[in-house]
């Protein structure tokens, strides 16, 4: 499986980081091109790749870490997401709800990614948290999923585990996926609840 990240943001970088620390390989991109992001990967090391955007949609798997609204441009950059998995870790927070026709934010980002597998993830925590080692004393940090494909709902547990986390299935978007979706300027229930599992 191909990965990559779309932002380089606090999140973006954040989950970048988890990737080089797991030895595994992943493609980053924004909007101003690879050469903005040669300082993150010298940091990071070989495992954290500059891409163009074009160039990171070609992943199996894409992490949208983005400003909400920016996965409108996004979605332009590619002539294709069918069969795609598409991680939504973005925050709606401060969108009125009527800009959205009252749907949670990931059901507006799925509708401009026509056949893409879209599960909502990685957008619960603050990117501070996210950026620390997933593993203490012997428990691993809660990344909530949900997602309408139970397919892609295991691709991306199947991620989280590799990269440390433990993976908590809340599933549908439209029914447990509701408790980690910002609507207009209110959190829902579970963002920010930083959570640990034990290990079996």
């Amino acid at each position: 499986m191909t990965y990559s990240i779309i932002g380089s943001g606090s999140v973006g970088t954040a989950l970048a980081r988890q990737f080089a620390r797991s030895g595994i390989t992943v493609g980053i991109a924004n909007t101003r091109g690879p050469e903005s992001l040669a300082s993150m990967a010298r940091d990071l090391g070989d495992k954290v790749v500059p891409l163009t955007l074009q160039e990171a949609l070609k992943a199996g798997v894409v992490i949208l870490a983005v400003p909400f609204w920016s996965h409108r441009e996004v979605a332009k950059a590619t002539p294709t997401w069918q069969g795609k998995v598409v991680i939504d870790a973005t925050n709606a927070y401060g969108v009125p709800l009527s800009d959205l026709d009252n749907l949670p934010s990931s059901v507006i980002v799925a509708k401009a990614l026509p056949g893409a597998h879209l599960v909502k993830a990685f957008n619960h925590l603050p990117a501070g948290v996210l950026a620390q080692d997933p593993v203490t004393a012997g428990e691993r940090r809660v990344i909530f999923l949900s997602g309408d494909d139970e397919g892609a709902i295991a691709t991306v547990a199947t991620l989280v585990r590799q990269l440390g986390y433990a993976p908590v299935s809340l599933g549908k978007i439209a029914e447990g996926g509701q408790l980690v979706q910002a609507r207009d300027t209110s959190w829902a229930p579970l963002i920010f609840q930083d959570l640990f599992k034990k290990e079996k």
